[in-house]
Order: C-alpha cells, then sequence, then structure tokens
C-alpha cells in the first residue's frame, strides 16, 4: 500500500498523472485492503459456533463494504464516491457489530 502511494505521488510529480487520479488510486487500494482484511478474517481460530458466525458476518460485511468502496472510487465522481464509500464501510461495521450485539443477546437470553 505504501509502495503504491509513494509510486503514484512519484507519477503524479512527473506529470504522468492528475492528482484526481493519484487520489482514485490510493483510495482505490484502501478499500482492496478492507475487503482483503475481511477475507482473511474467517480464517483465523474462533472458538464457539457462535463466534464463527460473527466471524462470517463480519467477513462479509468487510468484503462487501471495501469492495463497493474502492468501486467508489474507481468510477463515481470524488463528492459522490466519498459519501458512498464511507456509508459502505460505516453500514458494514454496523452490520458486524449489530450482529454480535444480537447473539450476545441470544446467548444470555438462553
Amino acid at each position: 500500500m505504501v509502495v503504491l502511494a509513494l509510486g503514484a505521488s512519484l507519477a503524479k510529480n512527473l506529470g504522468y498523472i492528475d492528482q484526481e487520479t493519484t487520489l482514485r488510486i490510493v483510495l482505490g487500494a484502501t478499500g482492496l485492503m478492507v475487503a482483503s482484511f475481511g477475507n482473511r478474517i474467517p480464517k483465523t481460530l474462533a472458538r464457539g459456533p457462535g463466534a464463527r458466525k460473527a466471524q462470517r458476518v463480519t467477513a462479509w460485511a468487510m468484503v462487501i463494504s471495501g469492495l463497493i468502496y474502492a468501486g467508489a472510487f474507481v468510477f463515481a465522481p470524488i463528492s459522490t464516491a466519498v459519501f458512498v464509500g464511507c456509508g459502505a464501510v460505516i453500514a458494514g461495521l454496523a452490520v458486524s457489530i449489530g450482529y454480535c450485539l444480537s447473539l450476545r443477546d441470544r446467548t444470555t437470553a438462553a
């Protein structure tokens, strides 16, 4: 990620790409990094079935929100991409936290 950002900055300074393209490259890669982290979540060890369920839901939420974030910064105007991309990541976090809280409520009620 750092190498990509430095490479994009160098290309901008040399006049090969403009500022907006640099921004799109770096922020698109950030979205792909979020999706990559989401893809990694279910590969870690979890003790119980509830924890595994939470990992799967969180993983899906992070992968989908990361891909939406990356896609928004690649294809949408910057002002729209900020709104859509950040909204997708916030929604993914809300789904993850909400699902974990619902699992906690189910286990304490049982």
